[in-house]
């Protein structure tokens, strides 16, 4: 395993992971969600290599991640609505499922044999070097299936270690949650995966409500679907009222709660109550807060508004019951 600082030398780190990812290789690399597991998605051997590498269900698709929206129609179809979005958000947070192009190269077990490809650009180096490598990157987030996100190239080696022979370390991801993910269609938006981009940013460029899945466990469709996910060693009560001695307190906004003095450990997502500090802190407390854990992790309730959504849905699937 080799960790490559890109503030360091740009141009060697970006080179090193093209001859690495043209070799069939895996690389970790740094986006502004969340650190990503990347293969060539042309590649089938190379996408079966994440699958193996993250323990992770083949039926579980994969983001297709993209230089543009020019690389991204050599893949999907957009209708007029999912053009307008990605004018709009690319580069940035937003993953658009959208329909197959006939005779894609992207291989099946990246879109885990659907009809549909999730696809998304990304913003910095990981856009740079997908433009350099001229195919798309299928990369999950570097982790163990199921298991809390990374955030730092630290997270990605002491999760994966030597399982990935290079590690690309861009510093904290700026926004610490993976992406949004909706499918645009002709009947309206429909969220997949809340996520980085709040569902009213994409409401105010759509001027279409952003429906949510009414079904306890929908089809799996996209990344981030899977009802237990996120997942700390440590059981977690979320909207908690109360601490019991030895729990790790994840609070919010300076929020006390009661039987706190004896927790193992206290963690303000955000003390002044911004929701996208509290996002880009998440992933990162919730590691923390499980390493110190003697008991269970209580977190406090969370706003449900704006990136509060994807926030209690991360804690939400972190804390359903394991299958």
């Amino acid at each position: 395993m080799a960790i490559l600082s890109i503030a360091q030398n740009e141009d060697i780190a970006r080179e090193e992971a093209c001859r690495i990812l043209a070799d069939g290789g895996l690389i970790a690399l740094p986006t502004e969600t969340v650190y990503g597991l990347a293969a060539d998605a042309t590649n089938g051997k190379a996408v079966a290599r994440i699958f193996e590498v993250k323990g992770r269900p083949r039926f579980n698709p994969l983001i297709c991640h993209m230089s543009g929206i020019e690389m991204a129609q050599r893949y999907v179809d957009f209708n007029a609505l999912a053009m307008r979005l990605a004018e709009a958000f690319w580069p940035g947070p937003l993953t658009l499922v959208l329909p197959l192009r006939p005779g894609t190269a992207v291989h099946a077990l990246t879109c885990a044999g659907l009809d549909t490809l999730a696809v998304r650009v990304p913003t910095g180096f990981a856009q740079s070097l997908i433009a350099r490598f001229d195919r798309p990157l299928a990369a999950p987030s570097a982790n163990t299936s199921g298991k809390i996100s990374s955030t730092t190239a630290a997270h990605v080696a002491t999760d994966l270690g030597d399982r990935v022979p290079l590690i690309l370390d861009g510093g904290p991801a700026a926004i610490g949650l993976e992406s949004t993910i909706i499918k645009p269609t002709e009947k309206g938006v429909e969220l997949l995966r809340p996520g980085g981009l709040a569902a009213s940013e994409i409401e105010s460029v759509s001027g279409i409500r952003v429906a949510r899945s009414a079904e306890a466990e929908p089809a799996i469709e996209a990344p981030g679907m899977l009802r237990s996910h996120y997942a700390p060693g440590a059981h977690m009560r979320i909207n908690a009222r109360t601490a019991a001695a030895g729990d790790a307190v994840i609070t919010f906004a300076g929020a006390a709660l009661p039987g706190d003095e004896d927790a193992s450990i206290i963690l303000d997502l955000s003390p002044s109550g911004d929701l996208r500090e509290a996002a880009a802190n998440l992933f990162d407390y919730m590691k923390r807060a499980d390493a110190a854990a003697r008991g269970a992790i209580a977190v406090v309730p969370i706003p449900n508004k704006g990136l509060g959504e994807a926030i209690n849905d991360r804690l939400e699937r972190a804390a359903a019951p394991r299958v």
